[in-house]
């Protein structure tokens, strides 16, 4: 497979959001009807406009873990909230793993995620209580699939457009939903290719970043070709030239619909000062 070194060149066009209506429309017959067979042939093309069906959705509840090990350390970071996917734009509230002694090291983080930025509360490393701080996505080295303790909901769509190949792995059920698994990697740098414009320099970031431009996934649709689940699985150098640090971000998506107004800080309720590290 091919390293953060390679470039991917060209990515499959976005296909309207209608089309996987029609897909997956249930109760289909006659000689036009979807088959489980065409299920498999059509999953390139069906990962590659997930990011287009959900912004045709318009707004879900989300969930999310981070899984994060380094030699014999593993850490699980959860959060939930909302996500606008017209407005490109999310609110979750983060939780940092407890320590050892079961006190909770930090309270919540909560996150806003907008086109191309990060901002966090309650982020601790010197900043006030009251104070926002905003972090340019694009200057990160993993684009913010990782940084934020929680991958951008359309972040994890959007490098769907990647996929070179998948596999059709059969119909589950999640949550009492029937839903279609596929699984395959996607190529960072090919997803930035194919990204909309505000995702398009961080993942185009990420590709550079990752120890491999290459991400494996797991990915389950509903029947209106919508993501109900995703896991990514990534891997980015440690410090120190320590040995990569594996990461596996989980996205569910649910009650698609749900009211997500997310307002953004005023200028004047953004940190300014120097963030200790």
């Amino acid at each position: 497979m091919a390293k953060r070194q390679r470039r991917a060149g060209g990515a499959g066009g976005a296909i309207a959001a209608g089309i996987a209506v029609c897909l997956w429309a249930a109760g289909c017959s006659g000689p036009g009807a979807v088959t489980e067979d065409s299920r498999a042939a059509d999953a390139v093309p069906l990962l590659h406009r997930a990011a287009d069906t959900l912004v045709a959705a318009g707004t879900s509840r989300a969930t999310t873990s981070m899984e994060m090990a380094a030699g014999g350390t593993r850490v699980t970071i959860r959060g939930h909230g909302v996500y606008d996917f017209r407005g490109r734009l999310g609110r979750l509230t983060v939780r940092l793993p407890q320590d050892p002694t079961g006190a909770d090291e930090h309270r919540p983080i909560t996150e806003l995620l907008a086109p191309g930025a990060l901002f966090m509360k309650n982020r601790g490393a010197g900043v006030p209580a009251d104070k926002w701080v905003r972090v340019e996505t694009a200057t990160l080295s993993d684009g913010n699939l990782v940084t934020g303790g929680a991958t951008d909901p359309f972040a994890a769509a959007e490098l769907l457009r990647g996929a070179r190949t998948a596999t059709y792995l059969g119909r589950t059920e999640l949550a009492g939903t029937e839903v279609r698994h596929y699984r395959g990697t996607a190529d960072l740098a090919l997803a930035a290719r194919g990204a909309a414009r505000d995702a398009r320099e961080s993942l185009a970031a990420a590709a550079k970043g990752f120890a491999s431009a290459d991400v494996p996934f797991d990915v389950y649709f509903d029947d209106q070709g919508r993501i109900r689940k995703i896991r990514h699985r990534f891997s980015f150098a440690g410090s120190r030239h320590d040995k990569p640090v594996a990461v596996a971000s989980t996205t569910l998506l649910y009650d698609f619909g749900a009211p997500a107004a997310v307002r953004l800080p005023a200028s004047k309720d953004i940190y300014a000062g120097k963030i200790q590290e």
